[in-house]
């Protein structure tokens, strides 16, 4: 050792001795309960006083498994996410307290209280985070489920951060006959889906909920109650449409503008079977051909799902068409069907038709008119909340894997589709997947683009006429839960497949990117992935705002300085 090398080792030594352990723990690690820094009883007595009495210990109340498969029940409680966990990955765990917020104010106090004793914060809304992000042992959670009000203008809403597609679209399309881009599940929180980007079933014509986005107030890193738009903290603005929820401070409100209704919204639902492998690849083919010369518009979204049995299952939805004009549009397809009775079977009755828009989400049109498609929240008081049956599967699973990737428009030429369909075959030899329409923007008109452009999601999204997403769960599930532990082989084995079936796309869609919020919690380059060439800007205005990483999410911006359970730095 040279002499240079021992006097900096003996000065470390020498700051080792004069300063606690704790502050050096406090520099580089966030505290946990039983750490000498843990906030003392009177800190925590008096943040409670500081927000009126609403900072409670949280609870994990699983329950049984019919409150389980109620996706309003889990957003009710503080300590349920509406995913359990992910083998391999991550396992809900309640956080030590919570704040019950109401308004900014006591995010702003949540925020001050974490900063100052250096807790991990999380934050909930809807809490359907995949990646597991709203949820975190050893730590403060802010709960923002009761800052659900609405304000309705003219031509935007604002709504509170706590509040649920549901209610948006019950205020903004079912009594004011106005739309609003938000998600396509009833029961996705509004605020978390505008940070993520934000897919709805008809963003082919209206974009993002990002895009959407006019203001929004948001609680920084400082304790600061900022508000940001175009001309105020634009580039704060900037980051909240599509940079990722609970990275860049705690939303308590966004303002969204509002769209005309169309007259109509409709659906073309069918599910062919195919009796050969060769029969299946010519269906394919034949369906990217259709798809390309018919429906790829800003008519039409959401999915097919094209499956290992030799099953396409079509359930596309589309807005301003009427029941005759869907009927038109499918024609021709159903009639290839009818001429090859030996190769394809349709399993069931087709259906093409259209409802008034205005009532796409009234949960008493659809319980009277098709009870078969959605689902009603059984509790008291709860009797208006409903949730599309389809969506049902989603309460209290568990991940076994889950990835997604953009497919470009390039791929729908007529050099390009025959490649596609060969790897679209390729891809269900090894697992079942789903193409989302929606949830890519090539076809968009040229409005939806460009607002679309001016947010933080991956370029690609612009030019991909779909999102793959290939995907297996188990639920409800949980670890010690008996006769319902989560099968990790099972799991293990589900995730080797999907890697495989995704792998088979990629072969014709390299570097596609994958979308933040429905994508693989081991991405390996996850900042290109989700954000692309807007990673840099993304990563300095985060350094600008949360200099010291009080907001950590898995595969956040910024999230790459810290250890996976965000209380460690790197």
């Amino acid at each position: 050792m040279n002499r240079k090398t021992l006097l900096a080792s003996g000065a470390c030594a020498a700051l080792l001795l004069m300063y606690p352990r704790t502050l050096w723990a406090r520099a580089g690690s966030r505290v946990r309960p039983g750490d000498a820094r843990w906030p003392s009883r009177s800190a925590w007595n008096a943040l409670n006083r500081r927000i009126g009495g609403r900072l409670t210990p949280v609870a994990f109340p699983l329950g049984n498994l019919s409150t389980l498969n109620n996706p309003f029940y889990i957003g009710d409680q503080p300590g349920l996410t509406e995913n359990l966990g992910w083998v391999d990955a991550w396992t809900s765990k309640p956080s030590v307290y919570a704040v019950t917020a109401q308004d900014a104010h006591d995010l702003a106090a949540a925020v001050d209280f974490a900063r100052e004793h250096n807790l991990r914060l999380v934050v909930k809304g809807g809490g359907h985070s995949y990646q597991g992000t709203s949820n975190a042992p050893d730590s403060l959670l802010v709960w923002t489920r009761r800052m659900n009000g609405i304000t309705l203008r003219d031509e935007a809403v604002t709504l509170g951060a706590g509040n649920v597609w549901l209610h948006a679209y019950d205020a903004v399309t079912t009594k004011a006959g106005r739309y609003v881009q938000g998600g396509g599940c009833t029961t996705v929180g509004v605020a978390g889906l505008v940070q993520s980007g934000g897919f709805g079933s008809f963003s082919k014509r209206y974009g993002t909920a990002a895009s959407s986005l006019l203001e929004a107030q948001v609680v920084t890193a400082d304790g600061a109650v900022r508000t940001a738009n175009a001309t105020t903290n634009p580039d704060l603005f900037w980051a909240l449409k599509g940079g990722g929820g609970g990275t860049f401070g705690i939303v308590s409100s966004v303002t969204l503008r509002l769209h005309d209704l169309p007259e109509y919204f409709g659906a073309a639902i069918a599910t062919i079977k195919a009796g050969s492998d060769d029969a299946y690849a010519r269906l394919l083919r034949h369906f990217v051909a259709f798809y390309a010369e018919r429906l790829f518009n800003s008519h039409w979204g959401e999915s097919v799902t094209i499956r290992q049995s030799n099953t396409l299952a079509i359930n596309l939805v589309c807005q301003g068409l009427d029941s005759a004009q869907i009927a038109a549009v499918w024609k021709p397809f159903f009639d290839w069907i009818a001429r090859s009775p030996r190769d394809y079977r349709l399993q069931g009755q087709p259906f093409t038709g259209a409802v008034p828009a205005r009532h796409w989400w009234d949960g008493a049109f659809w319980r009277k008119e098709a009870p078969q498609a959605v689902s009603f929240d059984p509790r008291p008081g709860h009797s208006n909340d409903w949730w599309w049956r389809g969506d049902g599967d989603q309460a209290g699973q568990v991940l076994y894997g889950y990835e997604s990737l953009w497919l470009r428009a390039s791929l729908l030429q007529d050099d390009g589709q025959t490649g596609l369909a060969k790897a679209l075959f390729a891809a269900s030899r090894q697992f079942t997947f789903m193409l989302h329409f929606n949830k890519g923007l090539a076809g968009a008109p040229a409005d939806t683009l460009a607002a679309a452009r001016n947010t933080a999601t991956n370029p690609k999204v612009l030019d991909a006429f779909a999102l793959a997403i290939c995907a297996d769960t188990e639920g409800p599930a949980y670890p010690g839960m008996p006769g319902h532990e989560p099968d990790v082989a099972a799991g293990r084995k589900s995730a080797r497949a999907i890697d495989r079936c995704v792998n088979e796309l990629r072969a014709v869609a390299p570097h596609g990117g994958s979308y933040v919020s429905e994508s693989n919690y081991f991405e390996p380059d996850w900042q290109h992935s989700y954000w692309g060439s807007n990673y840099p800007r993304l990563a300095a205005i985060k350094k600008k705002y949360d200099p010291d990483g009080l907001f950590f999410v898995h595969n956040g911006v910024g999230s790459e300085d810290w250890s996976s359970d965000g209380f460690s730095k790197r």
